[in-house]
């Protein structure tokens, strides 16, 4: 017995790093998974096969799970992501807001360009996913769970990440709102601030010395994330928890 049998799961930006270890834990313990990525590069520009390379790596293991290339910071694509799990499986049950990108600059030196694209992704992406999943869940009076990915440098700061930062405190924001909204729909909303090891945060401050501590690792954190979707935490809404 998994402790997500039976369940779906969304998980954007699982094409690598957390989104990747996220989606084949949670295969492993039962879930049919929607490995959602659009392949771009950690600015968010191109494309590739990542999410597909996923879920070949889920299957071959005995897991169920099916890619997903859909842009998060559009509204149809966060339809179509939803799409994705309702054609398959025909229901959703968790969904893990992941997907994200970076372009850092001093607060001085970030063009509207640069401050658009991150708060797209991450902020208005978060939005576009939610929003049809959260409607789905709530019409059919099924209970879910909901994880938004946060961050420190949004909720302490971190310098030359003036939108990444932004976006990330709006995260929050947000998860707060749902986590109150949420309650009579028997909808759990959580949010996680990670610390890990991925490309994303491979040349950030700090991370030439992550290798040394395992617990940035995206494997090591992905139990946490495990945890918040399954039944074990149940009685939680509302928080974050640093990962």
């Amino acid at each position: 017995m998994g402790l997500l049998d039976g369940k779906v799961a969304i998980i954007t930006g699982a094409g690598g790093g957390l989104g990747e270890a996220y989606a084949k834990l949670f295969a492993s313990e039962g879930a049919s998974v929607v490995v959602n990525d659009l392949g771009g590069a950690r600015d968010g520009t191109g494309s590739s096969g990542a999410a597909q390379a996923v879920v070949d790596a889920i299957v071959a293991a005995g897991g169920k799970a099916v890619a997903n290339t859909s842009d998060v910071s559009t509204v149809d694509g966060g339809k179509a992501i939803l799409a994705s799990a309702l054609d398959n499986y025909g229901q959703v049950d968790i969904l893990v807001n992941n997907a994200g990108i970076l372009r850092d600059k001093t607060f001085a030196k970030t063009s509207e360009e640069d401050w658009d694209a991150v708060v797209k992704v991450h902020l208005k992406g978060t939005y576009n996913v939610t929003l049809p999943v959260w409607n789905w869940l709530r019409d059919n009076n099924h209970p879910g769970v909901i994880i938004m990915t946060s961050s420190t440098s949004g909720l302490y700061g971190n310098f030359g990440q003036s939108n990444y930062g932004a976006a990330k405190a709006g995260i929050y924001g947000l998860m707060r709102v749902l986590a109150i909204e949420g309650a009579r729909y028997n909808i759990r909303v959580m949010g996680l601030a990670p610390g890990a090891l991925t490309r994303m945060t491979a040349d950030l401050p700090g991370a030439q010395n992550a290798p040394d501590n395992p617990m940035r690792l995206p494997e090591n954190i992905a139990p946490t994330v495990l945890y918040m979707a399954s039944d074990l935490a149940a009685d939680h809404t509302g928080k974050v928890l640093a990962a």
